[in-house]
């Protein structure tokens, strides 16, 4: 991956498992064998029934929930890798994408978790299903950790269709990687971008944390720069943030850690807009930066709130109950247990979930609120065209609100932030959540 009332922060690797911004809303339902995301296309699907068909192209995201080792900001669902069966594993992940069959895939994006704490040979055989199920996919992005891949493997990702990968180097000051819980070397960061290279990698992307603990912003300017002299095509940098049930909360409430100052985080933000842009990586949402036609298709349909599926424990799914969002949907969220998953998936059931039901306001707020996190805004024929709402009257007077102190902006066909507004963006979205 990726909340929805968060600005620039980091809660794991990407906006993977749990989308950015994108949290169940309207009653829930918990159930142990789920009818996934049949039941939201208006079936009754029964054990092992599949989905076949669907509107509109979705977004295919696995989530592989294993790591060598827990970081210590992470409040992703993971577990230790060396008490998997690896195989086993990768067979349960490719057993529920067999519910989609027939579903046209048009991005995918193997995530984590770490998906290079796998053997080698497993996690090549997943790519390679993986591929043989979304053969029109125009982006296929693998998560990597630097030290833990070489040029034999990249090159079978490769080989086999995977054209992006996502580096989670996170910094490149010894002591911070150290801080975070990394397992790699700044050293392995440069090393594993050049494999990448070899292998025949166009579009390379770096995950980077600013605001640790401890760091100054001549840090986060060194990480920077470190960054852009590899001369990669997309960088996410991420605030820290401190999740419940991570080693850094714990510390933080023991006094072992404290955070950054908040006009120390906004100056490093706000250098990292600036040094970013200026190196060619133009910013195209609130955290993530990328040249020209290498921006994360499949982020930004979860920011265009299109459909996806989620495969794997702790994933989600978001399913539309009809074209565009006017009919409401359904997010469904995969228990985080990866013993029930495996259990129910080999027995040919749905994978236990919990589902939210949103209702059409819901899910007319929700685009709002992910399209905003666009630089680009909210496009107002794309809004009306999947919600059946102008967003100029929908949300009037936020929109009014804003665009008075200079917050937001509106042409004749967007409602955007400003770049003032950026830092502060989680205040602003809070206020397009919910319809009065």
């Amino acid at each position: 991956m990726a909340e929805l009332a968060t600005g620039p922060t980091k809660r794991g690797f990407h906006d993977a498992s749990r989308p950015a911004a994108q949290r169940p809303s309207g009653p829930r339902v918990y159930e142990a064998d789920s009818p996934s995301a049949a039941a939201c296309a208006g079936r009754n699907p029964g054990h092992g029934s599949r989905v076949t068909g669907r509107a509109e192209p979705c977004g295919l995201y696995i989530h592989v929930p294993v790591c060598r080792s827990k970081c210590r900001y992470c409040g992703f669902y993971s577990v230790p890798a060396s008490g998997v069966d690896a195989g086993r594993l990768v067979d349960g992940l490719l057993r529920e994408s067999e519910r989609y069959d027939g579903v046209e895939f048009c991005t995918a994006y193997i995530g984590g978790g770490s998906p290079t704490a796998l053997p080698a040979g497993e996690l090549l055989r997943l790519v390679c299903r993986v591929r043989e199920r979304c053969p029109w996919a125009e982006e296929f992005t693998v998560e990597c950790n630097p030290g833990q891949v070489d040029d034999g493997l990249l090159a079978g990702l490769r080989a086999v269709g995977v054209n992006r990968l996502s580096f989670g180097a996170q910094s490149f000051l010894a002591w911070e990687l150290e801080l975070l819980g990394r397992g790699h070397t700044v050293e392995q960061i440069g090393t594993t971008v050049a494999m990448a290279r070899r292998a025949g990698f166009e579009n390379v992307g770096l995950d980077l944390i600013f605001a640790i603990p401890g760091s100054t912003l001549a840090d986060w300017q060194a990480s920077l720069e470190t960054a852009v002299g590899l001369n990669i095509e997309h960088v996410s940098a991420y605030g820290l943030s401190f999740e419940a049930g991570t080693v850094f909360n714990a510390w933080c409430q023991a006094g072992r850690l404290t955070a950054v100052e908040e006009e120390l985080d906004r100056a490093m933000y706000e250098w990292a807009v600036e040094r970013l842009e200026r190196a060619g990586l133009e910013q195209y949402e609130i955290s993530n930066f990328g040249r020209a036609g290498c921006e994360c298709r499949h982020n930004l349909g979860y920011w265009a709130n299109r459909p996806y599926v989620g495969i794997g424990p702790a994933a989600a799914s978001y399913m539309v109950g009809g074209v565009g969002a006017t009919q409401g949907g359904r997010r469904i969220t995969n228990n985080a247990d990866i013993e029930r998953y495996l259990a129910a998936v080999e027995c040919g059931r749905a994978a236990p979930a919990e589902v939210a039901v949103m209702s059409e306001d819901d899910a007319v707020c929700e685009t709002a609120v992910l399209n905003l996190r666009r630089r680009a805004g909210i496009d107002l024929a794309e809004f009306r065209r999947r919600t059946g709402r102008d967003a100029m009257q929908t949300f009037a007077e936020p929109i009014r609100r804003y665009q008075e102190i200079g917050l937001i902006e509106v042409t004749d066909r967007a409602v955007r932030l400003t770049q003032r507004a950026l830092p502060i963006a989680d205040t602003i979205l809070c206020d397009f959540s919910a319809l009065e």
